[in-house]
């Protein structure tokens, strides 16, 4: 008896040491389906917009400079955030519906341009030159119409004055046929060979 329980403790002892040595026990635990599971995904890395890599803060899922300042346009934002600061930018687009806010971040953008190369008027001096060039042009327009209105009237009387003297042409040109012109027949002519001599023609 004490030889059979020393042989069963031994067969025990030598199973439960090939089962902890076993790689099934070191690996996770199975899927219902029979695979193992591997290495956890790979983790998403969003690259935050320029606003907040400026900013040097964490931008969020729903970060409400993102659609305006994308990673690649880093200049657009600084440009923007010199002039009007970045809390001003966030809270009027925050009062804008987003219809409306591409197109307000593009206004910033060129009124900070306008700012930064002109301090003293800004983009009010931009306009007022762009305002003059447009009076130069009008006034460059209305004589351009002007000369070509005065060159068109020019042409009209110059059509007239031909066709009139066309006209007048046409009207003298049959009661200015010269009586000398007249062709002469032999039959008015009459030569006269008369026993007095030879005289003069006589019509």
């Amino acid at each position: 008896m004490e030889c059979r329980e020393t042989v069963t403790a031994t067969t025990v002892t030598s199973s439960a040491m090939m089962a902890a040595s076993s790689p099934s026990s070191l690996s996770p635990i199975s899927s219902p389906t029979g695979s193992f599971s591997s290495s956890p995904p790979p983790a998403i890395i969003v690259s935050p917009c320029a606003a907040c890599k400026i900013l040097r803060r964490r931008c969020v899922d729903k970060c409400v400079l993102a659609p305006y300042f994308p990673p690649s346009e880093p200049l657009k934002f600084t440009i923007a955030h010199k002039v009007f600061g970045a809390s001003n930018i966030i809270k009027l687009l925050q009062e804008l519906p987003e219809a409306q806010r591409a197109d307000a971040v593009n206004s910033m953008v060129y009124e900070a341009n306008a700012r930064l190369r002109d301090p003293v008027y800004g983009c009010a001096g931009s306009i007022c030159q762009l305002q003059k060039k447009i009076s130069e042009l009008q006034a460059e327009l209305a004589k351009a119409q002007a000369e070509i209105l005065n060159l068109q009237c020019q042409n009209a009387n110059l059509v007239e004055f031909i066709c009139q003297e066309m006209s007048q042409n046409q009207e003298n040109c049959p009661q200015e046929q010269p009586n000398d012109s007249s062709p002469l027949f032999f039959d008015d002519w009459v030569w006269l060979g008369s026993p007095s001599g030879h005289e003069n023609l006589i019509k």
